[in-house]
């Protein structure tokens, strides 16, 4: 594991002015982002599967997709909150994180040995469990291995990484699915899900340990966290996170908008090639929204970020006005991705900059668990809105959330 040298701090030496552009690009960012790479390659295969296995070889309805990814979620999120407690200590916080990064791989993988739809539920649940336990550990070692100058390169990189595994799992999933099959190919994605397990130790081991100090009880630390600019912050992000929803309900926009031109087939192939773009935007967009964050200085994240929630502002718009073009809709759906690519980024940043280092681990818990359970909150509002009213009510009350957001950030820049 880790150099067993201690020091007296978890943060690296300090870096020259003149040499942070080229250092800021550590082997501890390079594991890191490189295990959000692999881990998201190896959850999206099967995650990308799921539908099939259920209802294909499992002969599972559609609802129970539904109550799987459901409670799955539900779990993620309660996770997250517990993982921040786990990740103030940083001797925790590594363990977690290679725990984290391990279990997912496993249990993910271990979906194709399933052989009833409540073990594919258990396996599911174990996973999104493991998964959002390790986000704070893994958002908090970050912020070990690179000056604060740095933060928004850091995170943006991470970002771009673990959004180019969203484009590449899905991928890799239909040729292993033409070669071996769908049970064989949930199994195979433990391959790059323990490689991002062995990157995480790799980023471990080129992290200064911090000097030993007494074991602390854990703590689920709210009221801190929640205070001044940190809490004002967290508070405009819960706005946005209880407006932003799956990406899932865009395809689903564009493939109603298209198909009385189109017919259903074409429509979903169309939807399908607009949300890559959305992927292939955020994956693009994270690494120089990070790089304009640390260039503002203080207030550089939350300009970013302000950025990032009106770019999903003015995307929502489109998506309530309802072109029913292909090239049109190329628009908001490229909006979307720039927005989510700045958002994570930001949001990161932002936490790790505002968070005093002995409750960082709580911080990005919170953040998690509000992103988490803001989604769940979103999807489920637009959705019920989208049936009971009409898609274009759904879309413009998410606006109206982007524009609580947007006031909230500005009350945060004060």
């Amino acid at each position: 594991m880790a150099d067993s040298r201690a020091v007296t701090s978890s943060q690296p030496e300090p870096v020259a002015a003149d040499s942070d552009e080229q250092r800021w690009l550590t082997a501890g960012v390079t594991g890191i982002g490189t295990a959000s790479l692999l881990a998201d390659v190896g959850h999206e295969i099967p995650t990308a599967l799921l539908p099939s296995l259920l209802t294909s070889t499992l002969q599972a309805p559609a609802a129970a997709l539904g109550v799987i990814e459901g409670v799955a979620d539900g779990l993620a999120g309660v996770a997250r909150f517990a993982g921040g407690a786990l990740a103030d200590d940083p001797q925790r916080r590594r363990a977690v994180a290679v725990g984290g990064y391990t279990a997912t791989a496993v249990l993910s993988a271990g979906i194709a040995a399933a052989q009833s739809v409540w073990q594919v539920g258990l396996l599911r649940s174990g996973a999104w469990l493991a998964r959002g336990l390790r986000v704070p550990a893994r958002n908090a070692l970050l912020a070990d291995v690179v000056p604060a100058s740095a933060y928004g390169r850091a995170y943006g990189f991470e970002r771009a990484m673990d959004n180019l595994g969203a484009i590449l799992g899905p991928l890799l999933a239909l040729g292993l699915v033409a070669v071996v099959g769908v049970r064989w190919a949930i199994a195979l994605s433990v391959i790059p899900g323990l490689l991002a397990a062995g990157a995480i130790v790799y980023a471990i081991r080129h992290t200064r340990r911090a000097a030993a100090r007494p074991r602390t009880p854990i703590r689920f630390i709210v009221r801190p966290v929640l205070r001044g600019r940190l809490g004002r912050l967290l508070g405009a992000v819960a706005a946005f996170e209880v407006g932003n929803i799956a990406a899932t309900l865009l395809i689903l926009r564009a493939t109603e908008l298209l198909t009385p031109q189109h017919g259903s087939a074409t429509a979903t192939t169309y939807a399908i090639a607009l949300y890559i773009g959305y992927n292939v935007a955020a994956t693009l967009a994270s690494i120089p929204a990070g790089r304009l964050a640390d260039r503002l200085g203080a207030t550089g994240p939350v300009v970013v970020l302000t950025g990032g929630v009106a770019c999903f502002t003015f995307a929502y718009t489109g998506f309530a006005l309802a072109p029913a073009s292909v090239a049109v809709l190329a628009l908001p759906f490229v909006l979307a991705g720039i927005g989510i690519g700045a958002v994570e980024t930001a949001e990161h940043a932002a936490v790790a900059a505002m968070a005093p280092g002995d409750i960082r681990g709580s911080a990005f818990g919170m953040l998690a668990a509000v992103q988490s359970l803001g989604n769940l909150a979103a999807s489920a509002i637009a959705g019920l809105l989208w049936t009971v009213l009409s898609p274009a009510v759904a879309f413009w009350y998410l606006v109206g959330w982007m524009l609580l957001a947007l006031a909230g950030l500005a009350f945060t820049r004060r």
